[in-house]
C-alpha cells in the first residue's frame, strides 16, 4: 500500500512539474511554445515538459491499476 502512495506522488510530482516546464522551457526552434515543445520532446524525451507530464500520468495510472488489481 505504501508503494501505491509513493507512486500517486511520484505522479503527480511528474505531472505538476511537467506542465511548469511546458510553459517555461525556451526550444531552440518553434515559432511558439507548442512547437517548442515538440521540439523539446523529440530532441531530450523524457526530460522535456511533454514528457515529464506523460510520465506523471502514466505513473497515474499504473497506480489506479495496481490499486484495482489489489482488491
Amino acid at each position: 500500500m505504501k508503494m501505491i502512495i509513493i507512486l500517486f506522488i511520484f505522479g503527480i510530482v511528474l505531472t505538476v512539474w511537467g506542465i511548469y516546464r511546458m510553459r517555461t522551457d525556451d526550444g531552440l526552434f518553434g515559432e511558439n511554445q507548442r512547437n517548442k515543445n515538440i521540439f523539446n520532446l523529440i530532441l531530450l524525451g523524457q526530460a522535456s515538459g511533454i514528457g515529464q507530464f506523460l510520465s506523471g500520468i502514466v505513473c497515474i495510472i499504473v497506480g489506479i491499476i495496481v490499486l484495482i488489481m489489489e482488491q
